[in-house]
């Protein structure tokens, strides 16, 4: 039976759009601006992957329509996204054999979210994933991840990235969610000694201004992506979004490391989401959150990107569960405003994905509406008890449970 508190309209309307990306061929594919499919255009394994995990929280939310969906995702990514060659997952079955942590990190997501679904095959796709991600991006002795691999896992790239490490600290927490056994402590320990060196280390070390870039001793590239400051993935500089994401991600982890948890992910996420907030909102003076920042906190990408308001949303929503504080409530309260006055798109359902600094369509970095994860999530987040995984936190609601991670 769907919960109308957790199932919104909004919700609802979201989930219908994102339904359209459903590929005969397997997997999701890419929805243009008007909502259409566009079947010429790669199908690419994390976006597949996102839906996998999007339509499993729609199936225990009791979305009509949604296990279908979801076991359309599960058997695409154990079959013709997978290598059965060599193992792993490519970029996309369509032709780039990149072997990517961040890719990986959200087939980890969707298995996760699947297994803890109840979705057939989603526990055997989260084994067969967290085994090539402790076998190939695992590096224990830095306490973080690889960037990437050629097909046949013989040469790893120099480059070491902070978005891939992030979604892996996601992905594993979800995991550990879904494992509920031994292993499930080792994964939460391994999302902290990220959080440890990412946040409490790089980030507040540059008062809060969190470096991306890395060579492959972990040594900090601040002009990387200089010429291409638009990339989707790899921006130079300060990316806004990210930080918001980083402090929510360290107040799940908090959340299911009880007591064991260290004071400082309490702390350090309160002051990662005030410098995103802080430098980030109307860095340009209009309003909305720039998409990057210069190591001076001037905007260098001033395009407006749905996943940054999203994870503000998350962050203000988990921070204001977790402290109590009512400015946090009036912060989401903000962004959610902003976001039916300029982003939401009636038409569709999902969300305009790149918005110009005065409020109108972009397509610098993105076109089109290919990604309703971010969005999902922060539709549900607010209504959510704060636990590892948006799973959990579902699960958890729907229990009826209370949310012991406040103070």
């Amino acid at each position: 039976m769907p919960s109308p508190e957790l199932l919104t309209e909004e919700l609802d309307r979201l989930l219908s759009f994102a339904a359209r990306a459903r590929r005969d061929d397997g997997g999701f594919g890419y929805l243009a601006a008007d909502g259409s499919l566009d079947p010429e255009r790669p199908r690419e394994t994390y976006v597949t992957a996102r839906m996998t995990h999007v339509f499993s929280l729609a199936v225990l939310l009791g979305w009509p329509g949604a296990d279908e969906l979801a076991r359309h995702g599960v058997e695409a990514l154990t079959g013709p996204f997978h290598d059965a060659g060599h193992g792993g997952w490519p970029a996309s079955p369509d032709g780039d054999d990149t072997k990517a942590a961040y890719v990986h990190a959200f087939v980890v997501l969707a298995g996760a979210s699947a297994a803890s679904a109840g979705i057939p095959g989603g526990a055997a796709l989260l084994a067969d994933a967290l085994s090539v991600w402790d076998g190939h991006f695992w590096d224990d002795a830095a306490g973080m991840a690889v960037e990437e691999w050629d097909r046949g896992w013989t040469t790893c790239a120099d480059y070491r990235g902070v978005n891939a490490n992030m979604h892996g600290v996601e992905a594993v927490l979800a995991a550990a969610d879904a494992l509920s056994s031994d292993r499930a402590g080792e994964l939460r320990r391994r999302a902290l000694r990220v959080l440890e060196r990412v946040v409490h280390g790089e980030a507040r070390a540059r008062d809060w201004r969190l470096p991306e870039h890395f060579d492959a001793a972990w040594t900090v590239l601040p002009e990387y992506n200089a010429d291409r400051p638009s990339d989707p993935f790899r921006p130079y500089g300060v990316t806004v979004g990210h930080q918001l994401e980083w402090s929510r991600l360290a107040l799940h982890t908090r959340a299911v490391l009880g007591t064991d948890a260290p004071g400082w992910l309490l702390a350090d996420a309160a002051a990662l989401y005030a410098a995103a907030v802080d430098r980030g909102w109307r860095a340009d003076g209009h309003d909305g959150f720039v998409y990057t920042l210069d190591w001076s906190d001037r905007p260098v990408v001033a395009a407006r990107m749905h996943w940054v308001l999203a994870e503000a949303i998350g962050a203000a929503a988990v921070l204001a569960h977790v402290t109590g504080e009512a400015r946090y409530d009036d912060d989401r309260r903000r962004w959610e405003e902003h976001a039916a006055a300029v982003f939401a798109d009636d038409a569709t359902g999902n969300w305009h994905h790149e918005l110009t600094p005065d409020g109108r369509v972009g397509t610098t970095t993105w076109s089109g509406k290919p990604d309703a994860y971010h969005v999902a999530q922060a539709l549900v987040l607010p209504r959510l008890p704060v636990r590892g995984s948006v799973a959990a936190g579902v699960r958890a609601a729907l229990r009826g449970d209370r949310d012991p991670s406040g103070g």
